[in-house]
């Protein structure tokens, strides 16, 4: 008797199968990411097809297949689909978590505790609208970044660790440079930028929540450009990301180069 299993899990992802069915892709507590298969959930007398939706926090019961696993039952943990639909900027940054730790999570079936709690936690601080969700992204690619040992060199020389703040950037070394290791093409963020970056990734939340529009986005430009650097291709969700900062924010470009 082939035995079922359980799990709690966050939907990244869905597709459709067939003419009722979707393959559902979710990172799981336990057992890492899981695609299942989840039969007559298009169905509009589905039982709980509606909770099988992106960014859905639920129970799972899996029957394990030979290719593909299917879901037996479903019972919702957190309705975070609920608010995060309802407003684009949180909808938004929510794909691009759900893109990213798909990307992360390569090895299906291989266990990512640290990661599912960071996705979990991401989620429910866009869901609850008391962050800004643009502040709230980038606190989540930071981490994500340092879970998969790619965390930006901010307080420190990337090359020598020698301790800063130091005046330039560059994301394909590592982060911040020292002025006897900088290369061409770094960038020069001002210091207001790094003190944010560091306060995203302690979790220094009244810090960060005090930077002004201009700051939070020449942080965002830098963190976008280490993930993807990284990643070695784009995020589709990333460019639909709404930036809106809860102030007004002011041009400028993140940095001269040099």
């Amino acid at each position: 008797m082939v035995n079922l299993y359980r799990d709690t899990g966050v939907v990244l992802r869905t597709h459709k199968l067939g003419e009722a069915d979707r393959i559902v892709t979710l990172l799981t507590r336990r057992h890492g990411k899981v695609r299942a298969v989840a039969k007559g959930v298009r169905r509009t007398s589905s039982r709980f097809g509606a909770r099988l939706e992106p960014f859905g926090h639920v129970d799972v019961q899996f029957y394990p297949g030979r290719s593909l696993d299917v879901i037996t039952q479903v019972e919702t943990v957190d309705a975070f689909a609920l608010p995060l639909v309802a407003d684009y900027q949180r909808y938004t940054a929510a794909s691009a978590i759900a893109e990213t730790a798909d990307r992360l999570s390569a090895e299906e079936g291989e266990p990512v505790l640290k990661l599912y709690l960071l996705v979990v936690g991401a989620l429910r601080a866009l869901a609850g609208g008391q962050r800004d969700a643009s502040l709230v992204l980038d606190a989540f690619f930071l981490r994500a970044m340092a879970y998969a040992g790619w965390a930006p060199a901010i307080t420190e020389c990337a090359r020598c660790g020698l301790p800063g703040p130091h005046a330039a950037f560059n994301v394909a070394a590592g982060g911040s440079m020292c002025p006897d290791c900088r290369i061409a093409g770094s960038v020069h963020p001002s210091p207001e930028v790094l003190t944010l970056l560091d306060a995203l990734l302690q979790g220094e939340w009244a810090v960060a929540e005090s930077s002004p529009g201009i700051t939070r986005r020449d942080a965002s430009g830098l963190v976008a450009a280490h993930l993807q650097w990284h990643l070695e291709r784009q995020l589709r969700s990333l460019p639909l990301v709404e930036r809106r900062a809860r102030e007004t924010a002011g041009p400028g470009p993140v940095g001269s180069a040099g």
